[in-house]
C-alpha cells in the first residue's frame, strides 16, 4: 500500500508534459540505439547503402532528440538541490577515523597485503557513504519561522521553528537549525538556542516552540539561518544555509517599573482634578449658585453646614487623554550623542518606556486616546483601537536634536480642550508656560510634576 501511496503522489505531482517528453525521448533514442546496431550488422554483410542510411537516420533521430527534448527536460528537471552551498568541518571523531585510514593505506602499501587493501576500501567508501547521505539528509529541505503579531521587550514569547521535507521517498535525520552570522546581521542574534529535530518524515512538516527573549525595543533582524547535520557516522559536520530574512518589531516594554509607579499616582490624581462633570459618582460639594439646579442640592450637608450645598459629578463620558512623547534632546545630550560619546540615550529611552506604560494603562481601562510627537499624530479614538500603533512607533522612534522654534509644545498651546500627558527627557523650564494649564509633564530628572 505504501508503494502505490508513493506512487499516486508522484503522479499526482509529476509535471504531465514534462513525462511525455520524457518517453518520447526514449523510444526515439531506443529507435536510435537500434538503427546504429543494425547499421554495423549491414557493414559486416557488405551493405555498405543500408549501412549508411541506418547510421545517418539514427545521427538524425539522436539530433532531433538532443535539439528538442533534452532542452525541455533540463528546464523541468528540479536539480535546485544539487546546487545547494553546502559547508563542510570535520568533527574531532572525523579526524580520529581519517588517521586510522591513513595509517590503515601506509601499511598497506608497505605490506601489499590484499586484506588490508579491501579494509582500507571499505573504509574509504564509508567516507563517501557518510558524504552522500548528509547531502541527501540537506536535500529538500525549507524552514519557516513564526514569531508572534506583538511582540514587548523583556517579555518571553514562543516562536515556531517549522522545518519542510520535501522528499517524497526519504526521511532526513538529525538536523539543527541556528542562526547564520554574517557580517551584514546584527550582534545580537534572533535564534540564540539550536533548534534539533531527530526526524523529519518524508513530504512532511515538523514544528517546534522555540521560546525567545527580545531585551530591547526596536527592529531585529536575522538575514540567514543554518542547517546543520551529522549524520550517519558523526566523522563531517555539514551544514547548509538558507537566505531566511526574518525581521521582528520588539514593542517597548509596559511592565509596570518603579518609576512608573511613582508617577501613577500624582497622575491619577491631576486626571481626577480635571474631570467633574456629568455622571454618577460624586466629585465634591460646594456652595450653592442661583443657576443651579435644587434636585443637585444635598440636603444632609446642607442641614449639617446650615447653608445649601450643591453635589458634583465625576464626568463619565469624558475621558479623554492627549499622550505627547516629546523626542527632543536637551542641549547637552544632544552634543554627547552627536559626538559619539554615547549610543544609547538613556534618559530618552526611560521616556519612552514610560510613554508605552501609560498607553497601555489607558488602553486597559478604555480611555479615549491621542497620541502626539514629533511627525506624528494620530486621531482620537478608543484606545483598543490605535494602542498598536502607538507602541509601533514607540518602538522605532529616535531622539532628536533640540527645536529652537518649540513647533510640538505650541502645536500642543493651541489644544487646550484636551487633558495632556506630556512626557519629555529635556530638563525643567523646556515647557512653554500656556501649555501648563491643561496638561501634567512627567519629567525624568526631578520627581513627576
Amino acid at each position: 500500500m505504501s508503494v502505490h501511496s508513493t506512487l499516486a503522489q508522484l503522479w499526482a505531482r509529476a509535471d504531465r508534459p514534462a513525462v511525455r517528453a520524457f518517453l518520447l525521448s526514449i523510444t526515439a533514442l531506443t529507435a536510435a540505439l537500434l538503427l546504429a546496431l543494425y547499421s554495423g550488422a549491414a557493414a559486416e554483410l557488405g551493405q555498405l547503402g543500408l549501412a549508411s542510411t541506418s547510421a545517418l537516420a539514427a545521427l538524425v533521430i539522436a539530433g532531433w532528440v538532443a535539439v528538442t527534448l533534452v532542452p525541455v527536460l533540463a528546464k523541468r528537471t528540479p536539480l535546485r538541490w544539487i546546487g545547494y552551498k553546502m559547508e563542510y568541518r570535520i568533527s574531532r571523531e572525523g579526524w580520529i577515523y581519517f588517521a586510522g585510514i591513513i595509517l590503515v593505506a601506509l601499511a598497506a602499501l608497505n605490506t601489499g597485503n590484499n586484506l588490508l587493501f579491501l579494509i582500507l576500501s571499505s573504509l574509504v567508501a564509508i567516507v563517501l557513504m557518510s558524504g552522500i547521505l548528509s547531502s541527501i539528509t540537506l536535500s529538500g529541505i525549507e524552514m519557516r519561522l513564526l514569531l508572534p503579531e506583538h511582540i514587548f521587550a523583556g517579555q518571553p514569547v514562543r516562536a515556531v521553528v517549522e522545518l519542510e521535507n520535501a522528499k517524497l521517498t526519504l526521511p532526513s535525520f538529525s538536523l539543527r537549525v541556528e542562526a547564520a552570522r554574517t557580517k551584514v546581521s546584527s550582534a545580537v542574534a534572533m535564534l540564540e538556542t539550536p533548534v534539533y529535530f531527530p526526524y523529519l518524515p518524508k513530504n512532511d512538516r515538523v514544528q517546534q516552540v522555540v521560546p525567545m527573549l527580545f531585551p530591547r525595543r526596536g527592529v531585529y533582524r536575522q538575514e540567514a539561518f543554518r542547517i546543520v547535520t551529522r549524520f550517519p557516522f558523526g566523522f563531517l559536520q555539514k551544514a547548509r544555509h538558507l537566505n531566511l530574512k526574518t525581521e521582528a518589531l520588539v514593542y517597548p516594554s509596559v511592565e509596570p517599573t518603579e518609576e512608573y509607579l511613582d508617577i501613577l499616582p500624582g497622575l491619577q490624581g491631576a486626571l481626577e482634578s480635571l474631570v467633574k462633570g456629568r455622571g454618577q459618582d460624586l466629585y465634591a460639594l460646594r456652595d450653592y449658585l442661583p443657576t443651579d439646579s435644587a434636585r443637585h442640592v444635598h440636603w444632609k450637608a446642607s442641614a449639617r453646614l446650615g447653608s445649601l450645598m450643591v453635589r458634583e459629578f465625576t464626568r463619565e463620558d469624558e475621558s479623554r487623554i492627549l499622550l505627547v512623547l516629546d523626542p527632543h534632546l536637551s542641549a547637552a545630550e544632544s552634543s554627547g550623542l552627536a559626538s559619539g560619546v554615547a549610543t544609547r540615550n538613556d534618559r530618552f529611552e526611560r521616556a519612552v518606556t514610560i510613554c508605552a506604560s501609560l498607553a497601555w494603562h489607558f488602553y486597559e481601562r478604555n480611555f479615549s486616546l491621542q497620541f502626539r510627537s514629533a511627525g506624528v499624530e494620530t486621531a482620537l479614538a478608543h484606545a483598543d483601537q490605535i494602542i498598536f500603533a502607538i507602541l509601533r512607533h514607540l518602538a522605532l522612534a529616535q531622539p532628536l536634536p533640540p527645536d529652537p522654534k518649540q513647533a510640538l509644545m505650541t502645536d500642543l498651546a493651541a489644544s487646550p480642550d484636551l487633558f495632556k500627558i506630556i512626557v519629555t527627557s529635556q530638563p525643567h523650564g523646556s515647557i512653554p508656560a500656556p501649555v501648563w494649564s491643561s496638561s501634567y509633564v512627567v519629567f525624568l530628572d526631578d520627581p513627576p510634576c
